[in-house]
Order: structure tokens, then sequence, then C-alpha cells
């Protein structure tokens, strides 16, 4: 018998709750899944001709590979950042098909087999799979709750060993929608810099701030005090999931190396197609109309959310929520079974505590209503 990879050795036995929601949708039962967060089948209105018409470019029946990206579509890069106050090179970035991609590329950099990266709970347990595949541990750093997330610094010097590469930051933050404090950001720069570590930012959330709250400034902007890598995409930034376009901006300290080594990375797979990145420039110039339609759903979905005197954690920006539900609501299975509502546990991403849940703010506003009088029905 074949022996596979131990970093492929993942428990992917159906869980408790995917097992009642599978047998649910089998009985015929209409359920309101509070999950979804997939743009393109939550209710948006997209031009067609404007996101598709691009992708008919003659050009791109050429392949004249650039391992970091075709200039237009790194100058595309640019331009976005530009929206954000921050001035970047086309130089300076790197494209790839997503930003897990982007993870892989620059564990791969910064990282050889058995060192560290460490990333903050509560957190997308992606982050733990992308870790394993290109054998790197990944170690937790704690966030804690008091009126708003917080970096816990004095843990997370703690947590910083001999072996350990990387800090990674998620700004704002998915799924508790905060954003990082340019007070922490600072202190980031000032402990990446002592500890010889880069700092790798992820802002695909960038875009959705929620009025009222800020630091919505892009790590890309400013001078940098470490080496520093920012990621995102057009996933989130033009609500394109389906288009795979991702990218890295690095800068700082080590830059010019570290761009060096990563253009290698990246001509070793090459695997950007030339029409995503030939329509790059006007899916970016084509993205305000999509996340306006975004922001918009997010509004009144919260708007919902606090007539329905559901408990809720603040959200600073994103399009997650999470829930504080009275603990004798019990499981995500007795919720769905109880009221026909699917949530994630908020346990899915490392937040403890009974009556923790995460639901999705841009379901349908219909939707996301029927799922609130239908929990605000099981705590009546």
């Amino acid at each position: 018998m074949v022996a596979f990879s131990k970093r492929t050795g993942w428990d992917t036995a159906e869980s408790g709750l995917a097992g009642a929601i599978r047998w649910a949708r089998a009985s015929g039962r209409v359920l309101c899944d509070l999950t979804v967060s997939n743009p393109t089948v939550c209710g948006f209105t997209y031009d067609s001709e404007q996101v598709l018409g691009p992708l008919g470019n003659v050009g791109s029946l050429v392949y004249d590979a650039d391992p970091r990206g075709m200039l237009s579509a790194r100058e595309a890069v640019c331009s976005y950042y530009a929206g954000h106050g921050a001035v970047v090179g086309p130089e300076q970035v790197v494209m790839t098909t997503s930003t897990s991609e982007a993870y892989g590329y620059l564990f791969r950099l910064l990282c050889d087999a058995g060192d560290e990266v460490l990333a903050a709970q509560p957190g997308y347990p992606l982050f733990d799979y992308l870790a394993d595949l290109e054998d790197v541990r990944l170690r937790t750093y704690p966030l804690f709750f008091d009126f708003g997330w917080w970096i816990d610094f004095a843990e997370l010097e703690r947590r910083i060993g001999p072996r350990t590469k990387a800090i990674v930051v998620v700004h704002p933050a998915n799924p508790t929608g905060h954003w990082t404090r340019r007070a922490e950001r600072e202190r980031l720069e000032e402990m990446c810099a002592r500890h010889g570590l880069a700092l790798i930012v992820d802002e695909v959330f960038l875009d959705y701030g929620v009025e009222g709250f800020g630091d919505e400034a892009s790590f890309a902007g400013g001078g940098a005090g470490c080496l520093t890598f920012v990621l995102s995409g057009l996933s989130k930034v033009a609500g394109l999931p389906q288009m795979k376009v991702g990218w890295v901006v690095t800068l700082g300290p080590g830059a010019q190396e570290a761009l060096r080594r990563l253009e290698v990375i990246a001509d070793t797979f090459l695997s950007m197609g030339a029409p995503a990145q030939l329509a790059l420039t006007s899916w970016m110039a084509g993205r305000s109309e999509i996340q306006g339609q975004i922001q918009r759903r997010v509004r009144e979905n919260l708007d919902c959310l606090r007539r329905s005197a559901l408990g809720y954690l603040p959200v600073e920006a994103g399009w997650s929520v999470v829930l504080r539900l009275p603990a004798e609501v019990g499981s995500a299975e007795n919720l769905l079974e109880e009221r026909g509502v699917i949530l994630h546990p908020a346990s899915f991403y490392g937040i403890a505590g009974p009556g923790r849940f995460v639901a999705s703010l841009i379901v349908s506003a219909d939707e996301f209503a029927r799922g609130c009088n239908l929990l605000r029905g099981q705590l009546a």
C-alpha cells in the first residue's frame, strides 16, 4: 500500500454539523443558511460585460511570461493602493492566483522545514493547512476582547522562539472584524525588527470598513520598520473569487533580496494566466459598484441585527459578525435542529465560550432577517 505524506494526514471525516446539514437537506427541510460568504451567489448584480468583456483581449493569445506578472497588472495593483494613500511601485508587486498561493510563496521564501510562523487566534483556520503543506509549524498568539479586540503583546513576545520566521496579521481581521490599530502596528514592526522577523499582512477586507471605525490605512503605505509583505486579491476587492487574482506587495528592509527570491519562486510555477492579468485594469476600475453593493448589504444586515436585540460583538470591518447568544441555545447542531438556522460555531475560528457563533453579513437581506427572526424565536 502506498504511504502518503504526513503533511496531508488531516482528519477529513464529516463533522457533526456538516452531517446534520446534509441530512436535513436530504429530508427536504428548508434551512436558513447564515454562513454563505461567496459574493457571486448572494444576489449582487454584476455587470457581465464589464466583467467578462475584457477576457476576450486578443493579447491573451500571446504567451510572454513575466514571473512577477504583467506590467499592466502590477500597475493596476499600484493604482489600487494609490486610492488608499499608499505609494507602491510595480517593482514591489508579485502577482499570484490567490492570497493562499501568496502565503505559500512566502512560507517557502522565509521558512525551512520545521520553522515557525505566528498567527493570531481567533483567526481563519485556513492557515493551518497552508502551513502544513509547506512543512511549516503554525503557532498562534492570542487576541483578547476588551471593548474591542487587541493583540496580547506580552504573550506574543513569549511565543517567539529560535525558529520563528514571521508574524501574520489580518487587517482587518476575519471573523472578528477589527482593525490593527496604529499603535499596534508600530509595536509589531518594532518587535519584528528586533527579532529579525518578517511581517505578513493580509488585507483582503481593507475596503470594507464599517462607518465610525478607523485605522483603515494599508500597511503598504508609509515606511515599514521591518520586512513587510502585504497580501490581497480580487476575491474581496472586486467580489470576483472565480477570477483567481491575488498579489504580494513587498517593502521595508531586505525587500530587494526578498523580491529577487520571490521572482524565482514565481518563475517556477508561472501560475497566473494572461486573460485575467490583461483584464485586471478593467476589473479594478469597476470595483466600486460591487463594493458599494456589498457595503450596503453589510449595513442593512447590521441594522437588522441591532433591531433584533440579538447579542453580537462590535463589527469594525469585513463581512462577518460574532453572535453572542445565551448559553442555553446549545450547539450549532441544536440551532439547526430546533430553528433550521445554519451558523458556524465560533470555536471553528478559535473563539471560546458557550453561545458564540459566526454569521455572514453578505447573506441576502431577506434571508438574514428571516434568520434573525428564527433565532429570536429560539430565545423567547
